[in-house]
């Protein structure tokens, strides 16, 4: 039998060498006419639908299956003759790649909007990965393949960012309040959106099995506020900051003398006498507190002293001469001014503060310790 006489039965299978490519239509130009028991070999990570006439007739997993058209070898050219020998019985094979494809990339291509409760409405950006599969082999075909010769990652994976992004702005505007909470809640996000996003790429027959967030960004004057509020929670108020900053700008000028960096350095110079004046104003008047004015020559001496530093005057007095009102020494029977006899039953004093009275020779109060 000659060579021309002999039948081979078709083989279809297909191997990606890219990496990429979700599908692969067999044959890759028009439609096939693939003949009776031709054979269907597909592996582990690949699904198969077998279309015959326009319509969809099954859908194979991972072996080896036999195709059974009417195309029969030898009858098929008989009965094609009146269309110019080519078969009107059409069938072609999609192979679909059913692994997970890794690595995608999202993010935004520009600034979304998004109204903080403590900044107010700033702009983020953000980016990250995804990883998508096909769950569904003739959905896929049907709402996105159509009738290509092929489908890769890259014809799907913009559509599928911009879907990612549309969703990122609705779950932020509903499950955070301010960027100053964001930091440790990347996992939270993008679990919570991953859920989301589920019914979504399940339109298309595809699984979204993991998506990460690798950053969200505010604008850099957004950035320095929220540094500004970090460095803020380690001073007692913001002197302490404005004097850091400055501190750091007569640092940096130093460094870098003449030129824009000496007026800088001449500016806080003319602020430091005030900033001083801030700094040292609680310990002056701290010390003022501790000071009491002589009565008569009206000095301000400690509040301890017992004589004025200035005119000599005794402060500490213990009784009065009931004549001069000569302030009288301890144990005195006379008075030193007017030569008064002091009467022996001392006088009673009242304090000022309690009210305490029988307070004879006493410098502080009995009850509550005032200084008489």
């Amino acid at each position: 039998m000659g060579t021309n006489n002999v039948i081979f039965l078709e083989v279809i299978e297909w191997l990606d060498p890219t990496g990429d490519k979700m599908m692969q239509r067999i044959p890759e130009q028009g439609s096939g006419e693939i003949k009776f028991g031709a054979q269907l070999v597909l592996r582990e990570s690949q699904a198969g639908a077998f279309f015959y006439n326009g319509k969809a007739i099954h859908v194979f997993g991972p072996g080896r299956h036999t195709l059974q058209t009417a195309n029969i070898p030898i009858l098929n050219k008989i009965m094609s003759i009146p269309w110019g020998l080519t078969s009107p019985l059409r069938a072609e094979v999609y192979i679909l790649n059913m692994k997970t494809f890794v690595n995608q990339k999202w993010g935004t291509k520009d600034p979304v909007a998004f109204k903080d409760s403590q900044l107010g409405l700033i702009r983020l950006r953000a980016h990250g990965q995804f990883n998508v599969r096909i769950v569904q082999p003739l959905l896929f075909v049907n709402s996105l393949v159509g009738t290509v010769s092929g489908y890769s990652t890259e014809d799907i994976s913009g559509y599928l960012s911009d879907v990612i992004v549309s969703r990122f702005n609705d779950y932020l505007g509903e499950h955070l309040d301010s960027m100053i909470n964001l930091p440790g809640k990347y996992d939270e996000v993008a679990a919570g959106l991953t859920k989301q996003l589920q019914e979504d790429f399940a339109h298309f027959g595809l699984e979204l099995p993991n998506l990460y967030i690798n950053s969200i960004t505010p604008p850099l004057e957004v950035q320095q506020a929220i540094d500004d509020r970090s460095k803020l929670g380690l001073f007692k108020d913001l002197d302490d900051l404005v004097k850091m900053k400055s501190a750091m700008a007569i640092e940096k000028a130093a460094q870098n003398p003449g030129g824009a960096s000496t007026g800088v350095a001449m500016g806080f110079g003319m602020m430091m006498p005030t900033m001083l004046s801030r700094q040292f104003a609680p310990q002056q008047a701290a010390a003022s507190q501790n000071m009491q004015k002589c009565s008569s020559c009206g000095q301000q001496i400690p509040a301890d002293a017992q004589f004025c530093q200035f005119c000599g005057t005794q402060l500490l007095v213990f009784s009065q001469c009931v004549k001069c009102k000569e302030n009288l020494p301890p144990f005195a029977q006379f008075c030193p001014k007017c030569g008064q006899t002091v009467t022996a039953e001392p006088q009673k004093k009242q304090c000022a503060k309690c009210g305490y009275k029988n307070l004879y020779n006493a410098v502080f109060c009995n009850q509550c310790g005032e200084r008489l």
